[in-house]
C-alpha cells in the first residue's frame, strides 16, 4: 500500500512540475493518480484526489503558478523563484507572468494574472542577482537549459 501522498512535499523536491500536462517535468496529477492519465484528470476515478492536490499546492505560500514549462499551467517551489527571476528575460513575460485562480460571487472560476516583477518579493531579487545565468538554468533543470537551445538566435539577441 502506498503512503498518503503529500502534493506539497512533491512539489518542493521537484521544484518545477505541471499541473496535468505532458511536458519536460513530473506532472502533479499524474502523481496523485500513481499512473498516466489518458485525457482529461477530472473523469478519472482519482479525480477528487486530484483537484484536492492541485488546489492545496495552489493554496501553498510556497508555490507560485506559471505557464512556464511549454505554456502549461506549472507550480513552482519558493526555493526556485530567484532562478525564474534571473532568467525572466530568457524566459519571456508571459511564462513569467503568475498566475492565481479566483472563485466568483457566481462560483466561476477566473484567472488572476500578475505580470513579472510585481510578484516578485524584495529578498527573492536579492537572491536571483547573485546567480548567474547558468546556475539559474541548472537550478531549474535540463528543460530550461532545452529550451534556451531551442530559441533562434535572433530571440536570444539583446535589444537595441
Amino acid at each position: 500500500m502506498r503512503d498518503r501522498f503529500d502534493p506539497l512535499e512533491f512539489v518542493s523536491r521537484h521544484g518545477v512540475v505541471l499541473a496535468s500536462g505532458k511536458g519536460a517535468v513530473p506532472n502533479l496529477a499524474e502523481a496523485v493518480a500513481g499512473e498516466p492519465i489518458r485525457g482529461s484528470w477530472w473523469g478519472h476515478p482519482k479525480g477528487k484526489e486530484i483537484f484536492s492536490a492541485l488546489s492545496a499546492v495552489a493554496d501553498s505560500p510556497d508555490v507560485l503558478c506559471f505557464r512556464l514549462v511549454d505554456g502549461k499551467i506549472t507550480f513552482v517551489h519558493r526555493r526556485l523563484w530567484p532562478a525564474v527571476v534571473r532568467l525572466a528575460e530568457e524566459l519571456g513575460p508571459a511564462s513569467v507572468t503568475a498566475v492565481r485562480q479566483e472563485h466568483t460571487s457566481t462560483g466561476a472560476h477566473r484567472n488572476v494574472l500578475t505580470p513579472f516583477p510585481k510578484w516578485v518579493p524584495r529578498e527573492i531579487g536579492s537572491a536571483a542577482e547573485k546567480l548567474s545565468l547558468d546556475e539559474a538554468r541548472a537550478l531549474l533543470g535540463p528543460w530550461a537549459v532545452r529550451r534556451r537551445r531551442t530559441r533562434s538566435p535572433a530571440a536570444r539577441r539583446p535589444p537595441g
